[in-house]
């Protein structure tokens, strides 16, 4: 709203705002627009359209890298846009996504192998499997019962035992013809067949044989013969017993191979309708192990029996014999019909990467294997988008490495975390999985400086930065996304419609988060929350449409919530605990504007600077400086001034000044420059004995060559003095001086703003020190004219003057102290003589003057 020329005060050169040039309330109406409710809600992302294009840019790029990492302040709408962008992104392009999933790996069971489909094929590659093995597992069984492989199993048995029956009936012959039969001998827990001769038809062991030969029983001679035959039938008896087992092993193979010709062509038939359905070479390639491994071990196919006095084997001697069959299907994009948007609001290594899960088995050890392995949001947003916050992901120990590693090379690697690995037990290491997704991390601008000075990777991980501005311009067109946001937001939350009053009091408000008059908030959290604590205001008063009224209402409240802390420090002004003066004048005091900020709210108050200067070398002090009391950039601001003083005062003679400054009752501590004009002030009124009115408060910075310089939180310091004056007495005079910069930013309180237009409160924006010298002094401020003085009875000539004699008065009372101690040093006669010239040269210059 453009500014009407500033008017002329009481006050001697000083220029005044009206109420007019403050006045921030907004007029716009949009085609007669009577309320909320003939207005279309808006769809659209307001004031962020530089935001905007970095973002879509960094989701259209498919390369790598190209991941985004959106900054700004909170309540911007940082995460609804990123929602909005997306949604609007994924409805324009067709997915082209894919399932995922892992299987055995019959090479190396540690290592399961991951296997890529198209969306939906893996759903139904997993119902395939399981349909494979169960009919196989119901087939298999009744093969062995058939009659055919029955008579075929019979034909082998005969066969291989009637060889037997052969190899044993020979051997038996060679027995009966030399006189030897077979035995069985217990020996230990076994028994052993043992072979012995027939004497008198019965069989007698050797050992035995050999005693009757010592007792003459038995003759020698044929005990050695029956000796020379046993080992030439223990020769073939071993023989024997190697050829049986030979036949029972031929037996066995003869078997595997009727079983494996039973079993295999109903196997191969089944697989290979799967690799026509699955062609992909890798899927092959399984299925050909999966083949091989069902056909040659087809033991998996009988079930463990019971044991005696057991109705069934109990359930740790029981086995799934085809678990390793199985397919762990983890991304399963069946019933997706657009590119995933993931929002992980707890990013935990586990919730992020997915997890290996553990179980114990029955020796107690921990184990897993592929079928335990789950998958996370990271890979649930293949081939989509990922959106994060910043600041809980770093949080998260483990993750933030992990995560730029998988974004870098498009590999997930899913193991299991293990900050206590000595206790992890046994794992696994699947195969790694190939991925493309887009991350995005929201946070704020400080983790995103932290991370591209600290993380080299950063920067080739995270190439796109969307910044989310804080204001937009104020225009009409800005205005009307206000009345269409605040639509929205009371049609979604069923809230009461708002007047046109009401539409524009939100727009006010926006312009004060602002902080500028030419500009808007886009803070819409604290802009949503306005509207609706203002439609429970006018709820309460039981009205049918919320107003300006009620915004303010709202506003107070809000503001009421919070300033606990202002109420208590106002109570310490109103018992004169903090020692402010608001009428009268006084030299060397002037009133200073300070904010204090308590997080969510921050509000102004005067404080009491007090200024006394003397003769002397020391310059200006900065006593909250000697007390470790005063931040660095206040420091700066008082070196400024001590500079703008020599360029000002110290050209044609030396500053031969001290001059201290307190901000009085500060325990806490001062930063910042915005007071140091004030401090100018109150030097020079120290200086030149001029009194400064205590009704004004003063608030600028100033740089050395004395132009005042704009500041931050000028409503809250107008606001807070002015709190200061209503508690005590309205005079009608009492007022601020800011720097003129700062007129633009001007959105006060409507109790202040009409204080203002009553002309009870008044604020006086200034350009240069002179300006405000003249406001606060009743006097000129003065300037250096051409002739190097200063504008004759002005402020600025009476503090030169000063400054003048201070230095004559340093310079003689540095010469006395020289002569007196000059004096003390030389003989009472020299003195005496000295002392008679000066008389002489005293009374010469008594007399009168020719001219």
């Amino acid at each position: 709203m453009p500014t009407s020329k500033p008017r002329r005060s009481s006050r001697l050169t000083a220029r005044e705002l009206s109420y007019k040039d403050i006045d921030y309330r907004i007029t716009y109406r949009p085609d007669d627009l009577k309320d909320s409710d003939g207005i279309a809600p808006c769809d659209t992302i307001i004031g962020q359209d530089r935001a905007v294009d970095s973002i879509k840019l960094g989701l259209k790029i498919k390369s790598k890298g190209y991941n985004v990492f959106v900054t700004g302040l909170g309540g911007t709408g940082r995460t609804s846009t990123i929602r909005h962008l997306l949604e609007q992104l994924v409805t324009k392009e067709k997915p082209v996504l894919q399932d995922i999933c892992y299987v055995n790996n019959f090479q190396t069971e540690d290592n399961p192998r991951v296997l890529y489909f198209r969306a939906g094929e893996g759903k139904r590659f997993k119902k395939d499997m399981a349909y494979l093995i169960d009919s196989i597992r119901k087939v298999v069984p009744k093969i062995w019962l058939s009659e055919d492989y029955k008579d075929r199993n019979s034909r082998i048995l005969r066969e291989f035992e009637t060889r037997q029956k052969e190899l044993v009936n020979a051997f038996e012959d060679k027995l009966n013809a030399a006189g030897f039969v077979m035995v069985q001998i217990q020996s230990g827990l076994g028994v052993r067949n043992e072979l012995q001769p027939l004497i008198d038809n019965e069989p007698t062991a050797l050992e035995k044989l050999e005693r009757s030969v010592k007792e003459g029983k038995f003759s020698a001679s044929d005990l050695d013969e029956l000796r020379r035959r046993w080992d030439s039938l223990r020769r073939d008896f071993d023989l024997t017993t190697v050829e049986s087992k030979k036949l029972t092993s031929k037996m066995e193979e003869a078997i595997e191979k009727l079983n494996h010709a039973m079993v295999a062509p109903l196997v191969t038939d089944k697989i290979n309708m799967l690799k026509k359905r699955y062609p992909d070479e890798k899927t092959v390639r399984y299925l050909e192990e999966v083949e091989e491994s069902l056909t040659t071990d087809l033991d998996r196919f009988r079930e463990a029996q019971p044991r005696r006095g057991e109705e069934e084997a109990p359930p740790y001697r029981k086995r799934e014999p085809f678990e390793e069959f199985s397919v762990n299907l983890l991304l399963d994009n069946a019933e997706t019909t657009q590119m995933p948007i993931v929002i992980e609001r707890s990013p935990t290594y586990k919730n992020l990467f997915g997890s290996l899960e553990r179980v114990v088995d029955r020796f107690g050890y921990w184990r897993t294997d592929f079928t335990r392995v789950n998958s996370g949001s990271l890979l649930r947003a293949a081939g989509g988008f990922l959106v994060i916050n910043a600041l809980d992901l770093l949080s998260e120990p483990g993750v933030w490495w992990p995560l730029k590693r998988a974004l870098r090379n498009g590999e997930l690697e899913i193991t299991g975390y293990d900050p206590f690995y000595m206790m992890a037990g046994s794992g696994i290491k699947p195969e790694p999985i190939q991925f493309d997704v887009k991350v995005v991390l929201i946070g704020e601008p400080y983790l995103y400086g932290m991370l591209y000075r600290l993380d080299e990777d950063f920067k080739k991980v995270f190439r796109i930065k969307a910044e989310f501005d804080s204001t937009m311009q104020f225009t009409n067109a800005n205005v009307l996304q206000y009345f269409q946001f605040a639509r929205r937001i009371i049609e979604q939350e069923h809230l009461l419609p708002f007047d046109l009053s009401g539409l524009q009091g939100i727009a006010e408000y926006g312009r004060k988060l602002a902080g500028h008059r030419d500009k808007l908030s886009v803070r819409f959290t604290a802009i949503s929350d306005i509207i609706r604590e203002a439609s429970f205001c006018a709820q309460e008063r039981k009205g049918k449409k919320a107003t300006r009224e009620d915004v303010h209402e709202a506003i107070a409240r809000r503001r009421k919530r919070v300033n606990l802390v202002e109420e208590k420090i106002q109570e310490l002004y109103d018992n004169a605990t903090l020692m402010v003066s608001t009428t009268g004048t006084a030299v060397g005091q002037i009133n200073g504007l300070s904010v204090y900020n308590i997080g969510e709210y921050q509000f102004g108050r005067p404080t009491r600077i007090t200024v006394n200067t003397s003769l002397g070398k020391a310059g200006v002090i900065n006593i909250e400086r000697e007390a470790d009391l005063s931040g660095p950039i206040h420091d700066k601001g008082v070196l400024v001034l001590s500079g703008w003083l020599r360029q000002m005062f110290a050209q044609d003679k030396p500053l031969a000044m001290s001059a201290s400054i307190s901000f009085e009752q500060s325990y806490n501590g001062v930063d910042g420059d915005s007071a140091s004009s004030t401090e100018i002030y109150a030097i020079l009124s120290s200086l030149t004995g001029l009194p400064i009115s205590q009704e004004i408060a003063v608030t600028g910075s100033v740089n050395q060559k004395g132009e005042i310089q704009p500041i931050g939180g000028v409503n809250e310091k107008i606001e807070g003095f002015y709190d200061v004056c209503l508690s005590r007495t309205l005079t009608g005079k009492q007022g601020v001086i800011i720097p003129h910069q700062n007129v633009q930013d001007l959105l006060l309180r409507p109790d202040v703003f009409d204080a203002v237009k009553q002309g009870k409160f008044h604020i006086y924006p200034v350009t240069t020190i002179s300006d405000g010298l003249a406001i606060l002094t009743g006097r000129p401020g003065g300037k250096r004219e051409k002739n190097g003085a200063f504008t004759p009875d002005s402020v600025m000539s009476l503090a030169d003057r000063k400054l003048r004699e201070m230095a004559l008065a340093l310079e003689f009372f540095g010469r006395e102290e020289t002569s007196k101690s000059s004096e003390k040093r030389q003989s009472p006669r020299a003195a005496a003589a000295r002392s008679r010239r000066g008389a002489q040269r005293r009374s010469k210059s008594r007399k009168p003057s020719k001219r």
